[in-house]
């Protein structure tokens, strides 16, 4: 049927309806200043209309870092992140000489910043609006993957545009699942190095025993900083390029946070999934989120192993190995919640009784949309276990990237698959440079033998010929495969998978490789499975828009929030410091101190805390930064803040939008938050800036950058 888009207007007014729960939600800038009586009333002491520009300040200070959220703290660049959002540049730092992991790096001067990976980016907002009108002009009408493709040909055609005057990286974000479109300007800033990192055992104190668990004592954070060149443009790495002046940097708080207290949250949270409907909440619950479990417990189990005997390999996957068990954790977690809150029988419930009350014409968009989810359901294990050959190797994924490269160059640009076109082959040959300090071929053929042999194991419809035929059908004929290909391919050699790039950007036919006559099938079976699947996302995209006008109708009904949700654009979520009570008779402070880290301690990972930490604890020499009432050095602090995965490294604001901590977590009973919001548990776990200020003062002295950050040194 055609349809008018719901208005923004129109989303906005059911949203304002029912934010009484002022925890709830990750809204849009440009929704702030509707919600500015909720935010005085909460204890928000600025003007509200300043948050609705995210190229103004405080908002411009606010970046997306690698897959995370950091923010500027100086004039000059110096950015704050989490620990674990730069672990990749603190593991490709890392050296026989010096190990940047376990003894941390702290830059002696400027010249001593040491470069990150060639992949690793920070985007700079730098433009929002909306283009709904012009992204489903062309749409409309159309079905399958016709709409597909017209939604995806006017988003190409908007990118160019806008990334024709040069120096910006444009996005379209799609809001409220095909309701809205919005596009995004980002300065892609590409030279960034490592000036301050903790050691391991404060940056990752606890590792995954305390992942996800309250109360925290990790020193969860890292400083950057962004260099341009000398015309202020962004620039690749060079050693005459200069500190980027950002259009603003946040100032940290004198104070520190307690209970009660306001605090306020700007970020770029990855995806959630709230608004979805009953039946993938139950995919989610019975089938989704226990295989995530199982594979990703079994991929770490396959590297440790090949870790223990091969100290190097240990290096070389630390990155990839502590991703993995956050992965595992967080699935686990979610599971856990969403079973505790009963999710898959209320949103069932709810759904039932939104589809009762909503208008007829919406209800064939819906039938149809509900056939084509479960469609997608039958080749969910199938594209799960295909997606991670590719990105949990490093030698099978350039493969992969210079054939599917190599494929999409011998089309006009314009008609390109995203991510393969002139504007990203910058990070494509960052991404083949990178691979030199990741890479190990027994860990290798370790992944792809636990991968493929999952995969020898799906039922027939499930399999594409192409494995068969290239990997076998039998564990033995599996290895035999495996170690013929890695024993004579040459993509181990940077210079080797250099000189294809060349071939592949040009569309050219790449010098012949064990791994890349692979990559050539393997990427015939891709391009297959991606035509069926287009089909089924042009039809969704087309379809839920009608969900969503029966979901805003019902949801403005019963008085509750409608925010969209989470996507990597920029939101703000506040609330206030406050405790947790998880259990029956069991309450816990919001506020830790560096007590814990002493009670914890065993001096064996992961509860080593380093010599020169406990010696400053035990001197108590917390000058400035000791908490005025606890009278101690506090370390981390909880919030109700509504956050997910991407928000590690946001900023915590108090009441005057000053800095007063850095998310890095959430507690293991909200951690299903991402599909449902259950404000008994939603906490967000932050290191408290005053632990970072003490460190940088008395432990592990940098004072030239608490000066460049406007605080004392004592």
């Amino acid at each position: 049927m055609t349809r008018k888009p719901l208005t923004a207007a129109l989303v906005l007014g059911m949203s304002l309806a029912a934010a009484a729960n002022a925890n709830e939600g990750m809204w849009m800038p440009t929704q702030l200043p509707e919600l500015a009586k909720t935010l005085k009333e909460a204890g928000f002491k600025g003007n509200p209309a300043e948050l609705a520009d995210v190229t103004a300040p405080p908002l411009s200070a606010v970046v997306r870092v690698g897959g995370g959220t950091g923010a500027f703290v100086s004039g000059d660049g110096l950015l704050l992140t989490n620990h674990h959002v730069a672990y990749g540049v603190i593991q490709y730092n890392a050296s026989k000489e010096h190990d940047t992991i376990n003894e941390g790096f702290i830059a002696q001067g400027r010249a001593d910043e040491r470069a990150a990976n060639p992949d690793y980016r920070v985007l700079v907002t730098v433009g929002f609006d909306k283009v709904t009108d012009d992204v489903l002009t062309d749409a409309r009408g159309k079905t399958g993957r016709a709409y597909y493709d017209a939604v995806e040909n006017a988003r190409k055609r908007i990118v160019a545009d806008c990334e024709a005057e040069g120096g910006v990286r444009c996005s379209v974000a799609n809001m409220y699942y095909g309701t809205d479109f919005y596009r995004i300007r980002q300065l892609e800033l590409t030279d960034i190095r490592l000036v301050y990192a903790p050691p391991r055992a404060i940056g990752n104190y606890g590792d995954e025993i305390d992942n996800f668990m309250w109360p925290r004592h990790t020193g969860d954070f890292t400083l950057l900083r962004a260099y341009v060149g000398k015309d202020g443009r962004p620039a690749p790495y060079n050693k005459d390029n200069v500190p980027y002046q950002p259009p603003a940097h946040v100032k940290m708080a004198a104070d520190g946070p307690k209970e009660g207290d306001y605090a306020m949250l700007a970020g770029y949270p990855g995806t959630t999934y709230r608004l979805r409907t009953a039946a993938e909440f139950s995919s989610q619950i019975d089938t989704v989120l226990p295989r995530r479990v199982d594979v990703f417990q079994q991929l770490i189990d396959t590297i440790e192993s090949v870790g223990k005997t091969n100290a190097d390999a240990r290096t070389r996957y630390a990155s990839q190995l502590q991703s993995l068990k956050n992965n595992r954790k967080r699935a686990a977690g979610e599971l856990e919640g969403l079973l505790r809150s009963d999710a898959k029988a209320q949103r069932a419930q709810d759904e039932q009784a939104m589809l009762a009350a909503t208008d007829s014409k919406y209800k064939t968009d819906i039938d149809a949309l509900f056939a084509s989810l479960a469609a997608d359901r039958e080749v969910g294990n199938s594209e799960f276990l295909v997606t991670l050959l590719s990105s949990q190797t490093q030698l099978l994924r350039s493969a992969l990237l210079l054939e599917r490269l190599r494929v999409e160059s011998l089309k006009p640009d314009a008609e390109r698959e995203a991510g393969y076109q002139q504007r990203d082959q910058a990070l494509i040959e960052g991404v083949l440079k990178q691979v030199q300090r990741r890479y190990d071929p027994a860990v290798e053929k370790a992944i792809l033998t636990a991968l493929l042999t999952r995969y020898q194991q799906l039922p027939d419809a499930q399999r594409n010929a192409h494995y068969d035929t290239l990997f076998g059908r039998t564990p033995a004929q599996l290895a035999t495969r495996l170690d013929t290909l890695y024993a004579q391919t040459r993509l181990g050699e940077e210079a080797q998978r250099l000189s294809r790039f060349e071939s592949a950007r040009k569309g050219a036919a790449i010098e012949s490789d064990p791994l890349t006559a692979v990559a050539s099938a393997l990427v015939a079976a891709q391009l297959d499975a991606e035509r069926q699947s287009k089909e089924r996302e042009g039809e969704q995209l087309r379809l839920r828009p009608s969900y969503m006008q029966a979901l805003f109708a019902w949801r403005a009904a019963q008085g509750r929030a409608v925010y969209p949700d989470a996507n990597s654009t920029l939101r703000i979520s506040y609330g206030k410091v406050e405790a947790l009570h998880p259990r029956d008779a069991v309450s816990y402070s919001p506020v830790t101190t560096v007590a814990g880290i002493v009670e914890k301690n065993t001096n064996t990972v992961p509860f080593d805390a380093p010599k020169p930490l406990l010696e400053a604890i035990a001197k108590g020499d917390f000058g400035s930064t000791a908490d005025p009432v606890l009278k101690t050095q506090t370390v981390n602090f909880l919030t109700n803040l509504d956050t997910t995965g991407g928000n590690s490294g946001s900023p915590v604001l108090n009441a005057r939008g000053e800095l007063i901590g850095l998310n890095f977590d959430s507690n293991w009973e909200s951690v299903s938050a991402s599909w449902w919001f259950d404000p008994r548990y939603k906490r967000a776990v932050h290191v408290d800036m005053r632990y970072l200020r003490w460190l940088l003062a008395k432990v592990y002295p940098a004072p030239e950058l608490l000066k460049e950050m406007g605080v004392p040194v004592e």
